[in-house]
């Protein structure tokens, strides 16, 4: 890759780093030069050792519940400054759990309340370096769930965020994207990919017949906080092998 994506000196914060898409994006900016810290829920990253998709090596690490606004306010506030700022966090109720107000508001207040609280808590930091926010969301966003009332609404809510922010923030300085990834074999999803008839169905209707990486996502990631996306704002990238195109 070219000097475009080369990320040396840079500060990158991944809210949901700790593992799966965002452990996979916190990696690609750290490999590129970059100084990488990530959120997640763990008391240490000792905690992840034993985690499949998780590699804390080099990468800082706080303890944070981002379902507490006052604590993202704290944790923020020991940040300092930041170039790149990734929310990646997220979470599912199966079971028709979401259904119910305390499944509905567990999902959402993680999903969609803590992404704004992030924002908002690095927003001064962001505007200072004239830095990027990149906010990850689902191609749930863009079809019905039918028992996951909550996840795709605050998906679809992560995408109406990306494109207001983008629009208020562009005049301080901030570039605010975000990425919508299809099916990635992850801990949310493994309800689908580790059932083999559901994946049979998932993958006839990929075109490239293939579920996603966090590396697919990573190359999105880096493509929007990089120079190459400077007249990108307000938009969520679709990188789902053409799962939504049908």
């Amino acid at each position: 890759m070219g000097s475009e994506f080369d990320f040396t000196g840079r500060k990158v914060l991944v809210v949901g780093g700790s593992s799966g898409i965002g452990n996979g994006i916190a990696r690609a900016f750290l490999a590129r030069g970059a100084e990488v810290a990530v959120w997640g829920t763990r008391a240490s990253a000792a905690d992840y050792a034993d985690e499949d998709g998780s590699n804390l090596d080099g990468l800082g690490y706080v303890q944070v519940d981002v379902g507490n606004g006052d604590a993202v306010d704290r944790a923020a506030a020991d940040c300092g400054a930041l170039d790149v700022l990734v929310l990646c966090q997220g979470t599912v109720r199966y079971g028709q759990q979401e259904f119910e107000r305390a499944g509905w508001h567990d999902v959402m207040d993680v999903n969609l309340n803590s992404v704004m609280d992030c924002a908002r808590a690095f927003h001064a930091a962001l505007a200072a370096s004239g830095g990027s926010l990149i906010i990850i969301s689902s191609t749930g966003a863009y079809h019905a769930m039918v028992g996951n009332p909550a996840y795709a609404a605050s998906k679809a809510g992560a995408v109406a965020l990306v494109r207001t922010l983008g629009a208020a923030w562009a005049r301080d300085g901030i570039r605010v994207n975000g990425i919508a990834p299809g099916y990635v074999a992850t801990k949310l999803t493994s309800v689908t990919t580790e059932n083999e008839k559901r994946m049979e169905g998932v993958l006839r209707a990929i075109p490239l017949r293939r579920t996603g990486e966090p590396a697919d996502m990573a190359g999105a990631a880096m493509f929007l906080a990089s120079p190459l996306s400077s007249y990108v704002i307000g938009q969520t990238l679709v990188v789902d092998g053409g799962l939504s195109l049908s």
